[in-house]
């Protein structure tokens, strides 16, 4: 009995220490992976997404996360809030953050 337990004793003490840099390398490197493949192309998407909702305009055909197609016909700036023209005697009031995209002229003219 006693000679398993030296053998482990000894096996023990043979053991490499390991340093800390390969520890810091790997968090350094995880980091960089983290900003460039999940932080910047999200804050990208973020700016572009802020550009949109500064350049809408009145009369400008726009396309929601729901799939809605209107015509902005009204824009509140106190309440972030817009008026989308679906046809001459529809208007919904949606948030404007729910405009994904603004669609090309006529758009609504060829659906």
């Amino acid at each position: 009995m006693s000679l398993f337990i030296s053998q482990a004793h000894a096996a023990a003490e043979g053991a490499p220490a390991d340093s800390g840099m390969s520890m810091i390398f790997m968090l350094v490197v995880f980091g960089a992976i983290f900003y460039f493949m999940i932080y910047r192309p999200q804050a990208r998407r973020t700016k572009e997404h802020k550009n949109l909702m500064d350049n809408i305009g009145k009369n400008d055909e726009v396309l929601t996360t729901g799939g809605v197609i209107g015509r902005v016909a009204k824009i509140s700036d106190e309440n972030d809030y817009v008026q989308l023209e679906l046809s001459e005697n529809n208007i919904i009031a949606i948030k404007k953050d729910f405009i994904t995209a603004v669609l090309p002229k006529g758009t609504l003219k060829s659906i």
